[in-house]
């Protein structure tokens, strides 16, 4: 393992720890992120969410892989983007473009990046709309659409990237408001009798709406809060974090059992009827993978296999469901067509590969 400077990361560095065991080949893991990244670059994504989440995907692969051909990929989808000329208004959903951002920003110092994320960041702390204790409402447009309302995607779209500003400035108050997000979607989404997430909570009825197990809300939830330890130095002098660690070992250990046999979840978890659905499957292995926790690896292996045979030989992420709002019963969740290619697709299972390239870097004791 590399040895690392700097202060100490919840996840790393800790003795007597325990190694994932995990079965693949690195050539072919390699190679369907070339795949991957090919085939999302040549998508015609525009600056919102889906975008935001493909673009992390390829930042994830440059950043794994040391590949500059990735980076000049996306630095030059993203220039024309900009040259072209930004939404006029931010929310919550087009945040997500701030991941790439960051990436584009470190790799290259240019200070426009950085000028644009500080815009989103700005938005998210000042202006978005919350409710309760601040917690963030979910927006996907100008228009107030869903009043009140905390969605699962907010937590890759906007707090997840306050966490990755806030620690790069050092920025306490940054760091804790985006720690409170987690908190409160915890709070509002997670039912505490199984572990599961439900998709979306309605503060003004105070329910989760059609009451949904979704699989994706599910990788919103598990994959951001796997990665806060890893990038947040000494997490365990925030007690929230304690809070973040807690609800994703539950989370994951009632994942694993809705788990499939081809190694994929399903896009309603609990529900035998829907289809196997790999966005949400990828982000859900990606947060298991992250997490390191040996008991997971067989877990892990199958989704090696039951992902690999959903990426075609052009890259296409395949069985991807399209855009999905707080469904109004079961039947408008299974009937979301998964024909085409999506960037959250994209994204998410370039997120698992390319972090599986680095899997031998992972080492956990399970404490926190």
């Amino acid at each position: 393992m590399m040895k690392k400077t700097g202060p100490l990361l919840c996840d790393e560095g800790r003795n007597g720890g325990s190694m994932l065991k995990l079965e693949y080949d690195k050539k072919q893991i390699e190679d369907v992120i070339d795949r991957i990244v090919h085939k999302t670059m040549n998508m015609d994504l525009t600056w919102d969410w889906p975008c935001g989440v493909a673009y992390y995907g390829v930042s994830e692969a440059y950043e794994k892989t040391g590949k500059e051909e990735y980076l000049k990929l996306l630095k030059d989808r993203v220039d024309e983007l900009i040259d072209l000329g930004l939404p006029k208004v931010w929310t919550v959903n087009a945040c997500a473009m701030g991941h790439c951002l960051i990436t584009l920003y470190e790799a290259t110092g240019e200070q426009r990046y950085w000028d644009i994320l500080m815009s989103k960041v700005d938005y998210i702390r000042n202006d978005a709309l919350r409710f309760g204790d601040h917690v963030l409402q979910h927006t996907v447009s100008a228009n107030n659409d869903f009043p009140e309302q905390a969605w699962a995607d907010t937590l890759f779209m906007a707090a997840f990237v306050l966490l990755r500003v806030g620690v790069k400035l050092k920025d306490e108050d940054m760091i804790n408001d985006a720690l409170n997000q987690w908190y409160w979607h915890i709070k509002y989404l997670q039912n505490p009798g199984n572990g599961l997430y439900y998709h979306g909570y309605n503060n003004i009825t105070k329910d989760h709406m059609s009451g949904i197990y979704w699989g994706r809300a599910n990788a919103w939830a598990a994959y951001t809060m796997s990665q806060v330890g890893g990038r947040l130095p000494e997490c365990y002098l925030y007690p929230r974090y304690m809070d973040v660690a807690g609800s994703l070992n539950e989370q994951l250990s009632a994942l694993k059992v809705l788990q499939t046999e081809n190694g994929l979840w399903r896009t309603v978890l609990d529900d035998p009827e829907s289809y196997e659905e790999i966005s949400a499957s990828a982000g859900i292995a990606a947060a298991m993978l992250e997490r390191g926790n040996p008991l997971h690896s067989k877990y892990i292996n199958k989704s090696i296999k039951g992902l690999l045979a959903n990426v075609s030989e052009d890259g296409k992420v395949m069985n991807v469901s399209g855009g999905t709002a707080v469904m109004k019963d079961i039947e408008g969740y299974r009937s979301i067509s998964r024909d085409w290619i999506q960037g959250w697709g994209q994204g998410l299972a370039l997120a698992f590969f390319s972090k599986l390239l680095v899997s031998d870097q992972i080492e956990k004791d399970g404490a926190l």
